[in-house]
């Protein structure tokens, strides 16, 4: 077997196998190596039922009996119930939520459970609460007989695997076993340049796989993830070093405009800039003078003031001719997530430019408009979309906002100079280049995020953008009062938010689900939905204020009308899910209830409390939760002592760990990288390392796997992430 053998072809599947595998993205023997464990168990976390203690996470071997599918008498709730037997007693296992366990592995057969040993109140009887379950082929003899099966073994760790449905870990040991006897490992290539392992002392990659599936000491683990992490990290930076390079061969506007000329814009805006504000236009215009396209992140915590820098910038850039010509305008594109984040950053525009000659463009799927008006010089006007793209072909609309729409092909510039991108992360990377390929000559690109993300995270994903901060918000804004509600608070809560409503202030109110959860469904998510809670609030809690529902399956249409009634105060209480997290701006709202928090990441908790952070009032955000885990209570708590979002990323990274912070899904990048990025002297050498290799040769001629490696991963140009 070789490392790009199907696994298919040397292993007896089930069907139920065969789609574990697929969804664990393992289709070859290298896929299955590159699968690591998340942790490792050892023969000391082995007990007998009769050794069991209340409150111990165990690890129990035996036979599975009386397997049955139920609902709770009084509660109703759905249950899966299990008895485990061995030699020394037996134990019952309960799932809650998850009948369907019980279906899974047959009566009679050997198993491994794994979990929290928990004891009824009433009675002196143990039992495990939702426990991890697999099938095993035997059970090891005693405490001594190591867990790989030998007596002779017992020194080793016990790899713990992710898995998924038809794949456990015990079967991706096995599998990774049967792999490395083959001798697949003899064709392992390393990638990382032997000067780079034997400075930071890391194993070889064939060593390293050994060590981390097959450890004989936990010191042995943590060197081989160590080495992978680095490697991981090293790979992306080198990518990213190398399209930065590529970025700035190409040709851009140089536009000049002094921090005098800036500053008479600014004048005007009803609010002084921060001193952060103010950094960050002066960074932008000294990268708008080189002639090389500027590559920008301007990351800051909701209401920091993002829009008035793009907004600043972009008069340096509208304000200028395009080189050799005394008439006409470069123009600016900005490029938003949604329609109604659109259509407010328009008015936005509006407002800061209306003083100007300058024609303001609005381009989404449900229309095109333009500022000012034929008819009325203060107002905006609807277009047809031929005619707006005329006139941005032509350059007569120096500004266009738009969604999606705005990176369609028929959408041509004339001068295209400036590039802004709102809440940047929500494009893919084929979307970003359509904008920023629209013209021969690249425009420069900012790109903006109000998620909070770790330095090294930046440092990593974003290696080939300059990284700006604004770690102020405006004077006058107090911090949102953070307040964890517990169930029995419920009540004393709504008052609080009636006196509120009572002096003319507005309240969202967060929920983690659309519609109430079907309960025919085995994985439906327990949560209050937006529907349900709305009409209870409005039947039970505030019969006497309007109440309106926000989600994103409403038509955009219906989502703008209920928007433009709560900024005019015609809605007091929004219900909402999360899609009210980016963009929405609306002053009066001081208010915001986030039912079923423990179900949302720190980050997005953040982003929706800033929703409230838009005005001179005291705001209030009542976090609500349904779990009473110490792990939950401690991150909450976090909520609100994390004085900005930046904190609050930094503390995420630390408590949660790698495995719970969607690295795969948001950021591309694995779990053990992640690990990594707890680490920043290790992201800081990786970067360095890749700056070094591309300065030196950026065709990597002396290193031909790493020039390998970004051939394949380079089918964009320009790739920002």
């Amino acid at each position: 077997m070789n490392l790009q053998s199907l696994i298919a072809d040397h292993f007896r599947l089930t069907e139920a196998e065969r789609k574990g595998l697929k969804k664990l993205g393992i289709e070859t023997a290298e896929d299955m190596l590159s699968h690591f464990p998340s942790r490792y168990g050892s023969v000391s976390e082995m007990r007998t039922i009769a050794h069991l203690a209340q409150g111990e996470n165990s690890t129990v071997f035996g036979r599975i009996a009386k397997l049955e599918a139920r609902k709770a008498f009084r509660s109703k709730m759905a249950l899966g119930t299990a008895e485990l037997v061995d030699d020394t007693g037996k134990i019952k296992l309960i799932w809650f939520n998850q009948p369907y366990l019980a279906k899974m592995i047959p009566e009679g057969v050997l198993v491994r459970v794994e979990g929290k040993v928990s004891q009824k109140r009433k009675a002196n009887e143990f039992y495990f609460s939702n426990p991890k379950i697999e099938r095993v082929e035997k059970i090891p003899m005693s405490a001594e007989a190591s867990l790989f099966g030998t007596e002779s073994d017992a020194h080793h760790l016990h790899p713990v695997y992710p898995e998924t449905r038809g794949v456990s870990s015990n079967w991706l040991f096995h599998a990774v076993q049967k792999i490395i006897k083959t001798g697949a490992l003899d064709f392992v290539k390393d990638q990382i340049p032997a000067d780079i392992l034997k400075k930071y002392s890391l194993p070889s990659r064939k060593t390293a796989l050994i060590w981390i599936h097959a450890p004989k000491k936990e010191g042995d683990a943590r060197a081989a993830r160590k080495r992978f992490a680095f490697e991981e990290v090293f790979l992306i930076q080198l990518q990213k070093q190398k399209e930065k390079k590529l970025w700035k061969s190409e040709s851009a506007f140089a536009i000049e405009k002094t921090d005098a000329q800036i500053a008479k814009f600014t004048e005007r805006f009803p609010f002084s800039l921060t001193r952060a504000q103010q950094r960050a236009i002066e960074a932008i215009s000294t990268d708008f003078q080189k002639g090389t396209p500027m590559a920008r992140l301007l990351e800051g915590d909701v209401g920091s003031g993002k829009t008035a820098v793009a907004a600043a910038t972009a008069y340096a850039v509208v304000s200028s001719r395009p080189e050799g010509q005394s008439f006409g305008n470069l123009q600016v594109a900005y490029l938003c997530p949604t329609e109604i984040l659109a259509k407010q950053q328009f008015e936005n525009f509006i407002s800061f430019f209306s003083h100007l000659p300058i024609n303001i463009g609005l381009i989404t799927s449900s229309g095109c408009r333009k500022f000012p008006s034929k008819v009325n010089p203060h107002g905006a006007t609807d277009i047809s979309r031929a005619q707006l793209l005329k006139w941005v072909g032509n350059g007569e609309i120096p500004v266009l906002v738009g969604t999606h729409s705005l990176i369609q092909k028929s959408v041509k510039f004339k001068h295209l100079a400036y590039a802004i991108i709102d809440e940047q992360h929500r494009f893919g990377v084929k979307q970003r280049k359509a904008l920023v390929h629209k013209d021969k000559i690249v425009p420069h690109l900012l790109s903006m995020t109000a998620t909070p993300i770790p330095r090294t995270l930046a440092l990593t994903i974003f290696g080939d953008l300059d990284l700006t901060l604004l770690d102020e918000m405006p004077p006058g804004r107090k911090p949102v009062h953070t307040e964890i509600v517990l169930p029995n608070e419920r009540d004393a809560t709504y008052e609080k938010i009636r006196r509120e409503l009572k002096n003319g202030r507005q309240c969202y109110i967060i929920t983690p689900r659309i519609d109430e959860p079907d309960p025919a469904k085995e994985f439906a998510v327990q949560a209050k939905s937006a529907k349900a809670e709305a009409k209870r609030l409005k039947e039970k809690v505030f019969q006497e204020y309007e109440i309106a529902v926000m989600h994103s399956k409403l038509k955009d249409s219906e989502k703008e009308s209920t928007m433009e009634d709560f900024k005019d105060g015609k809605i007091h209480i929004l219900v909402s899910t999360s899609v009210v997290e980016v963009g929405v701006n609306v002053p009066n709202a001081t208010l915001i209830i986030i039912e079923g928090a423990e179900r949302f990441g720190l980050a997005q908790l953040h982003q929706l409390r800033g929703r409230v952070l838009r005005s001179a009032h005291q705001a209030h955000c009542f976090v609500f939760t349904e779990s009473k885990g110490r792990a939950v209570a401690e991150r909450l708590v976090a909520l609100g002592k994390a004085k900005n979002g930046f904190e609050l990323a930094e503390y995420d990274l630390e408590q949660r760990g790698a495995g719970e912070l969607s690295g795969r899904e948001q950021w591309g990048v694995s779990d053990i990288a992640m690990e990594a990025l707890q680490n920043l002297k290790m992201v800081e050498a990786a970067r360095a390392e890749a700056a070094r290799l591309i300065s030196e040769d950026d065709t990597l001629s002396r290193y031909p796997l790493l020039a390998q490696h970004l051939a394949a991963r380079a089918e964009e140009k320009i790739h920002f992430e």
